[in-house]
């Protein structure tokens, strides 16, 4: 397992930096970074359901542990969707954490994964690119 740490300063406050990560529409946008078409099914309720996936249906589903909103949402990825059939993963500790704190010019975004060391390279490669997607959506947006 492996701690990744990613973070950027966006100048617009929380409230919108939020909006951006988790409304339908500006979420399949930032999500391209990692595979054009991602959109989530479910809600992002503590102990509830998430489904992250692509266009074919296939991607991941897992728990959200914490929801403070504006302020920090972390999910425990469970297992993988193939074909529509989810799989249940041995992943361990398995978390992904967003974590937004109030700076004198707007937000500071943070992002902590625990990840299987197969995903590292991955996350390594798209988060960078994500983060500038948020951070264009949420300080460029009405």
């Amino acid at each position: 397992m492996k701690k990744l740490f990613f973070e950027i300063q966006i100048d617009t406050p929380p409230e919108k930096v939020w909006d951006v990560l988790w409304s339908d529409i500006t979420y399949r946008q930032w999500t391209t970074a990692f595979t054009e078409g991602s959109f989530y099914q479910g809600t992002f309720d503590e102990g509830s359901i998430v489904k992250f996936l692509d266009p074919n249906n296939d991607g991941m589903f897992s728990r959200v542990e914490k929801n403070i909103p504006n302020k920090e949402i972390k999910f425990l990825h469970l297992g993988e969707i193939y074909g529509g059939v989810e799989k249940e993963q041995n992943w361990g500790d398995a978390t992904e954490a967003y974590i937004l704190q109030e700076t004198e010019t707007g937000t500071l975004l943070k992002i902590e994964i625990n990840t299987p060391d197969e995903f590292q390279s991955f996350f390594e490669e798209k988060f960078p690119t994500a983060l500038g997607i948020v951070k264009n959506l949420s300080e460029n947006q009405l």
